[in-house]
């Protein structure tokens, strides 16, 4: 089964590099396009060997959830709700504001913590997140929104994720290794 990238910090994408028998690096080229760039497909990495783009298709996968749903409200606000499994959907909102924009985003299915005030509390709790699913969520907000231009200054949005909460579904302090790995 091919790795996923999206699983991996640039550490362990190092680690990982050094296991296939590359440069360490590599990692960092590939993370750049990653997250920087926003690059899924291997073969538009394009200061990367043919070779080794070659060798990442055959192991490695860059892949987030899929999104099932997504609303953008008046104001610019944002939601997705990602399929994560078999019946399992999490939300993410983004949260437009003159000077910085606001991710809110989950890190379980449901949440075994059962606060009264809280909906997803009521769901009950299904599983943690994968670091892919965590940071999949960032990853997909920043590609649909790059470029798109502020509501407020009217300027084309390079980076418009600021600021990343951990206030979605689940309590990340349950999942704390995959949310800080994310």
């Amino acid at each position: 089964m091919p790795q996923n990238l999206l699983d991996c910090d640039l550490e362990g994408l190092t680690a990982w590099f050094t296991e296939l028998g590359e440069k360490p690096f590599r990692a960092k080229q590939v993370f750049h396009w990653m997250h920087q760039a926003g690059v899924a497909d291997f073969a538009q990495m394009t200061d990367i060997a043919k070779s080794l783009r070659e060798k990442l298709q055959l192991h490695a996968v860059v892949q987030a959830p899929a999104i099932s749903y997504a609303h953008t409200s008046s104001d610019g606000t944002r939601k997705w709700l990602f399929d994560v499994g078999v019946a399992n959907g999490i939300e993410t909102v983004f949260i437009p504001e003159e000077d910085r924009g606001t991710l809110c985003v989950s890190s379980q299915v449901g949440c075994a913590l059962e606060c009264t005030f809280c909906s997803t509390g009521r769901q009950g709790f299904n599983r943690n997140l994968s670091v892919a699913e965590i940071i999949g969520q960032l990853w997909v907000a920043n590609n649909s929104l790059r470029g798109e231009v502020n509501r407020t200054s009217g300027e084309l949005a390079e980076r418009p994720v600021t600021n990343v909460v951990m206030m979605g579904m689940g309590e990340p302090l349950a999942n704390f290794e995959n949310v800080v790995t994310a």
